[in-house]
């Protein structure tokens, strides 16, 4: 039997490859389902109830995108009021941040300018921003035209994205859409990771519904380690 090669072995390729450290930050105002994205991205998996986040939690996610390694370091922070005023703390630093706001409810969304700002004044200069329109399965319930949330993406060269955390629908999209425009000088080169794979290769469904676009430059294989933190938002 012909022995079979690394690069036929999905596998064995990310345990080899060199993965990028990238810092990511969730923000956005409470209840808009910042940790189920986190939870679906990171296990594939989704809980209809989950303790709203203290501070924040961090889970770590590795994703192979067009060839190239991305370990995801990943800060969900709590979006209540009393909370905000940590949140520099959490994106100093950061490669990336993605403010999530819930298409059910239109104040949520009138917020997604005031993190905006609050990253232009007090994150790292060249942070890639992504905004994410959660809870699109919601569609008779939808509050906030689509059309004007990417406008206004569009208009800071932010990515946009809407998603459903219980779907799936453009999860993973959100997150290779975010490496797409990480700037590769910025990166220093990370250790080799080794841990197995999950595949979470799009459905016939799913890949209709695919709708990030914008940022800066615009126009799988995957690896999960367990959760630092069970507290949720």
């Amino acid at each position: 039997m012909a022995q079979r090669s690394r690069g036929d072995d999905p596998e064995a390729e990310i345990r080899t490859m060199q993965m990028r450290d990238v810092k990511v930050c969730l923000l956005g105002d409470s209840g808009v389902g910042k940790s189920s994205i986190v939870m679906r991205f990171v296990s594939n998996t989704y809980k209809p109830s989950l303790e709203s986040t203290i501070g924040a939690s961090f889970m770590n996610k590795s994703l192979v995108v067009d060839g190239m390694g991305y370990r995801f370091q990943i800060w969900d922070t709590a979006g209540q009021e009393k909370y905000r005023a940590l949140a520099p703390m959490y994106y100093r630093g950061a490669a990336a941040a993605v403010i999530v706001y819930d298409t059910t409810r239109e104040v949520t969304y009138r917020a997604v300018k005031s993190w905006v700002n609050e990253l232009r004044s007090y994150g790292p200069p060249k942070i890639v921003i992504a905004i994410a329109g959660n809870k699109c399965d919601l569609e008779d319930l939808r509050e906030v035209n689509r059309k004007d949330a990417e406008d206004y993406a569009r208009s800071i060269s932010a990515i946009f994205c809407e998603t459903s955390a219980v779907t799936a629908i453009n999860v993973e999209d959100l997150f290779m859409a975010v490496a797409r425009q990480l700037p590769l000088e910025d990166f220093s080169d990370g250790d080799r990771r080794n841990g197995s794979t999950v595949n979470l290769r799009s459905s016939p469904e799913q890949r209709k519904k695919q709708c990030c676009s914008g940022g800066k430059n615009s126009p799988s294989s995957s690896s999960t380690s367990r959760p630092q933190s069970s507290r949720q938002s």
